[in-house]
């Protein structure tokens, strides 16, 4: 799996799209050179369903899931579900799980949320005690944790392959490999917007921001990072050009690269289209920073 991720992946909501153009979007990431594609677990399809379809559809992709959510399942299904997508795809599924947020949990879902840290060691080690007797893969899938503080950084390299932040900087990876070591995996989400226009790579960045900024997960990581409450609130433009890696595609691909030297082990970037059109990547630029220098 390490080598399965040997380059950028993608990151993306499929939950809009039909599940033919769900498939049609996995095999065209995979005819790109991008290692995997990487999906959520919000209010929309169940992610290993999803994931099922994305599997299916490609022959070499790994798909990962950005995260699924453990308040939602027990973990003796957890592991089911990652077991069996492993077994079916030849051992191209990730795990990635989360503690998601309060304001899901509690408010949507109304579920219990209570002690992430506490909760989710607990979580995982009622996961790896949990029977499984089905076909098993040739090696058990690789779990990684959604992870921004250092105590949940620290546990994700300690019970897991890795951790998998989300709406960060390169500043942040470099603190994350710190605290992590030099050996599990840091997969890393990076938000890109191909458009040299200021105003308008700083609208979409307040159009993504939209449902997050005020998700005490995001901005408490935000403020270790060294933003203000201030500039976080107003949308400041040293913020928004933190978290946003926007301009040309070399610009772009600088950012993704400065991941890679802060520490990354993979970089995904979720490829925002500046004109709107949420439904589909911005293809454009997946063709632009193609690992393998490809074109659909």
């Amino acid at each position: 799996m390490h080598n399965l991720l040997s380059t950028t992946g993608v990151w993306f909501f499929t939950d809009a799209l039909s599940t033919p153009e769900s498939a049609d979007l996995a095999a065209g990431v995979e005819a790109l050179g991008y290692s995997a594609l990487w999906i959520p677990d919000t209010l929309g399809r169940d992610p290993f369903v999803n994931a099922s379809t994305l599997l299916r559809a490609t022959s070499d992709l790994v798909v990962a899931t950005g995260i699924a959510n453990i308040h939602m399942r027990h973990p003796g299904m957890m592991k089911q579900g990652a077991i069996s997508l492993a077994e079916l795809s030849g051992g191209r599924f990730l795990l990635g799980l989360g503690v998601s947020h309060a304001r899901l949990v509690e408010g949507l879902r109304h579920l219990p949320y209570d002690k992430p840290l506490t909760t989710m060691r607990t979580y995982l080690e009622a996961m790896e005690s949990s029977l499984y007797i089905g076909r098993e893969p040739a090696e058990p899938p690789l779990t990684v944790l959604a992870a921004l503080g250092p105590k949940m950084l620290a546990l994700a390299a300690e019970k897991t392959a890795g951790a998998h932040p989300y709406w960060t900087t390169p500043d942040h990876t470099a603190m994350a490999r710190e605290v992590m070591g030099p050996d599990p995996l840091l997969c890393v989400e990076q938000k890109c917007v191909l458009t040299t226009d200021r105003e308008t790579a700083h609208d979409v960045t307040r159009g993504q921001l939209a449902i997050y900024a005020d998700l005490p997960n995001y901005r408490n990581n935000w403020k270790r990072l060294g933003f203000t409450d201030e500039e976080i609130t107003d949308r400041a433009p040293r913020f928004l050009d933190a978290v946003m890696a926007w301009g040309d595609e070399a610009t772009i691909a600088a950012r993704i690269q400065a991941h890679y030297d802060a520490g990354a082990t993979h970089v995904c970037i979720q490829p925002i289209d500046p004109n709107g059109r949420g439904l589909q990547p911005d293809w454009r630029l997946l063709e632009a920073l193609s690992p393998t220098g490809a074109t659909l």
